[in-house]
């Protein structure tokens, strides 16, 4: 597993965008017993904050402490440090784990092993994550194509394919469940996105690689962008399954 947000942790839970109140909703009609929940890769708390008020307790692992530090406080909430597949959870005691945006870095053999022992027969496992930023200006979004696709091309870590292919080629020994088309909205400011941009992880590798910055040409064409901001989203991706 790799750790690629350690560096820039405080940007990252600034930037990143906000998990919905839907996605949760959708993952608990399958949930039938709210004891205990593992997000793992849980980074700086943005879905654990969102599982809080359904279970008795959660635990949040990270493999960046510094990620895990950034994360707010509550009661029922307990973090840890340490690889994906060494929760330290008893046998069949988890009623949902969840990983959001970050399962592509996992070693899936290991971590699935994981997930098989800790969670209940009666448990979900949930996937769950964001594809490419979409911006309804079609100038900005053709910029912002221009910039993933072409610029940063050959920056990527390979694991980045699983996203284009919105989380559909991840190994998932599950028998899966059938989810709706979920999306995220929201309107931001220039600045909001040029920081979102700044946490991808291909934009970091390139700037070790070269002087020049890759977002100037959004930087100019977003100087002439309304005061409102700019309508943007994610097309969510969520695979839900149950133990075979």
């Amino acid at each position: 597993m790799k750790d690629l947000f350690s560096q820039g942790s405080d940007l990252y839970r600034q930037a990143r965008p906000q998990y919905s109140t839907a996605i949760v909703d959708t993952i608990l009609q399958h949930v039938p017993e709210r004891g205990l929940t593992w997000d793992c890769g849980a980074g700086s708390g943005q879905f654990t904050q969102l599982l809080t008020p359904h279970f008795q307790q959660i635990l949040a692992t990270d493999l960046s402490q510094a990620q895990l530090d950034q994360a707010p406080q509550w009661e029922n909430v307990r973090y840890r440090a340490c690889l994906a597949q060494d929760s330290g959870l008893a046998d069949a005691s988890v009623d949902l784990i969840t990983v959001a945006q970050a399962i592509h870095w996992f070693n899936f053999d290991a971590f699935y092993a994981e997930v098989h022992r800790v969670l209940k027969p009666s448990g979900i496992f949930a996937a769950v994550g964001y594809g490419l930023i979409q911006a309804v200006d079609p100038e900005v979004n053709t910029a912002i194509q221009r910039l993933y696709f072409q610029t940063l091309k050959g920056c990527w870590d390979a694991e980045r394919r699983y996203i284009d292919d919105l989380y559909r080629t991840i190994p998932f020994p599950f028998q899966e469940i059938v989810t709706p088309e979920l999306c995220l909205k929201y309107r931001w400011s220039a600045a909001q996105l040029l920081n979102y941009l700044n946490t991808w992880s291909g934009l970091q590798h390139y700037l070790k690689q070269h002087t020049d910055t890759p977002l100037l040409e959004l930087q100019q064409l977003l100087q002439q962008q309304p005061a409102q901001g700019l309508e943007i989203q994610f097309p969510v991706l969520l695979r839900l399954g149950r133990l075979v």
